[in-house]
């Protein structure tokens, strides 16, 4: 059968562009549909402009810290409307990037929703088109919690949109775009309070690492409540509410957003909420960091057989493959490492396999990442607690005031810590909290994964003075387990 694309990929975020570009390097004939804007949660709501608002974020506390080493310096405002206008600015600089690589690359763009007739025919609006093989890519979108008045509440992709910039904000969440955001809009000069339900922020991460910085968010200003929830949220207008303001922002009462895109949210008025600590009182806004879902729902998947599991998630075998044999699937939608790295690494494992007849599986063996909190935390590897529950561990890790806070009389602490088998030596992690710690755990994930040891880390001289020096210098482990 002849078909009008060799390939034709499902989603323009940074997985689905390298899958569509390599591919079409091989001589394919690829085609590519985005519904939203090419580059995907990534590049137009996710990492790339989060990422700068960490920047923005950061220069209070530097510009406090730089009175401390004798500067006269003051960051007394914060022009959101300007950083916003540039930021919008960049962001559409980097789409174009995007698409001008597709185009150099000979793939062709549809810019709309493209869902599946059968295992070879793409719907595109009111045209189809066939081909051989299909490749969904297309990510994940925040979820808000099933309850009473939701849709009065922001989720990740609104904050981007706002036109104002609140005084007050309730972040619900303790993942890491809860904490990263509630440390973002810390330092922009929000007044910040964060529901977890649980015992604990970033679950999942290492338990030392994750209350270390949950101890240096409060320490920061953010007002952190752990084992709380909201049992109710009413717009704050409501005639039945009889509670003080707090400190929201009278001026946020009918305040427009929207910018490139409508916030889908809530729209301005403050929210009143009541919270399992007994707690009652407005906010500006409501955000909730509360979760991600796949993008797989009303696409045609399931009618032709390919299996979505109960979180939403295609499933895939080691090569990215569905249960239908030409529809493969990389990315969020896998729900298998949610990390932009780890889908370009799928895509171009899936050109691999199909176009270059070299069977590869992605290696989701041993991956970096960091959490861009205020201070950040990078982790690699395994956790304490994941590694002692498999095997005899030592523990060598060590807190403390780095020269640059002890100088300026800060309270900001760093952590550095090493997982070590006690039997092979090999350091099965490495957990890192401080500032630039995402740029450190780079380093240290080259060497965790080409296997090295702790008599491998201790070989290495130290840089001084440095932080992070501690990671070869620390002779003897605080715990075995």
């Amino acid at each position: 059968m002849t078909y009008d694309y060799d390939l034709f990929v499902i989603g323009g975020g940074s997985g689905g562009v390298r899958a569509a570009r390599t591919s079409a390097a091989t001589g394919a004939r690829v085609a590519l549909a985005e519904e939203s804007r090419m580059g995907g949660t990534c590049v137009i709501r996710g990492c790339v402009p989060k990422k700068i608002m960490v920047f923005a974020s950061e220069f209070s506390a530097q510009a406090s810290m730089a009175r401390d080493y004798g500067w006269n310096a003051t960051c007394d405002s914060f022009d959101w409307p300007a950083f916003r206008s540039k930021l919008n600015g960049e962001l559409d600089r980097l789409e174009q990037v995007y698409r001008n690589l597709l185009e150099s690359s000979g793939v062709e763009m549809f810019d709309t929703r493209a869902t599946l007739e059968d295992a070879h025919s793409v719907r595109l609006g009111d045209k189809t088109v066939t081909a051989k093989t299909i490749l969904v890519a297309t990510g994940g979108r925040p979820v808000r919690p099933d309850m009473v008045n939701a849709h009065l509440g922001l989720v990740s992709d609104d904050i981007f949109n706002l036109e104002t910039l609140p005084k007050s904000v309730l972040i619900v969440g303790g993942g890491y775009i809860a904490c990263e955001f509630a440390c973002i809009l810390n330092g922009l000069g929000v007044e910040v309070t964060q529901y977890y339900r649980g015992a604990q922020i970033l679950r999942g991460f290492d338990d030392e690492a994750r209350g270390l910085v949950a101890e240096m968010m409060r320490e920061q200003g953010v007002d952190l409540h752990l084992g709380t929830n909201i049992v109710e949220m009413r717009p704050a207008s409501d005639a039945d509410i009889d509670t003080p303001r707090g400190t929201a922002s009278d001026a946020a009462m009918g305040a427009p957003a929207g910018s490139f895109g409508e916030v889908k949210g809530h729209e301005g008025e403050p929210v009143w909420v009541k919270a399992t600590n007994g707690d009652a009182r407005v906010y500006d806004h409501v955000f909730f960091a509360t979760g991600r879902t796949p993008n797989s729902k009303g696409m045609g998947l399931e009618d032709l057989g390919v299996k979505i599991n109960r979180r939403g998630a295609i499933e895939v075998d080691e090569y990215s493959k569905t249960a239908v044999g030409n529809i493969f699937a990389i990315g969020d939608v896998t729900d298998r490492i949610q990390l932009t790295p780890v889908a370009i690494r799928e895509g171009m494992a899936f050109t691999e396999t199909v176009f270059k007849n070299n069977p590869t599986k992605p290696d989701h063996h041993l991956v970096a990442s960091a959490v861009f909190t205020q201070p950040e935390l990078g982790t690699v590897g395994l956790t304490e607690e994941q590694a002692r529950d498999q095997e005899e561990i030592e523990v060598y890790c060590t807190s403390f005031r780095p020269m640059k806070s002890a100088f300026a009389g800060r309270p900001n602490r760093v952590l550095m810590k090493l997982i070590v088998s006690a039997e092979s030596r090999k350091v099965l992690g490495c957990q890192i909290v401080a500032d630039g710690a995402g740029e450190l755990i780079q380093m240290v994930g080259i060497a965790v994964k080409a296997g090295l040891t702790k008599e491998d880390f201790d070989r290495t001289v130290a840089v001084h003075p440095t932080m992070s020096e501690e990671l070869v210098t620390m002779q003897k482990p605080v715990r075995t387990a």
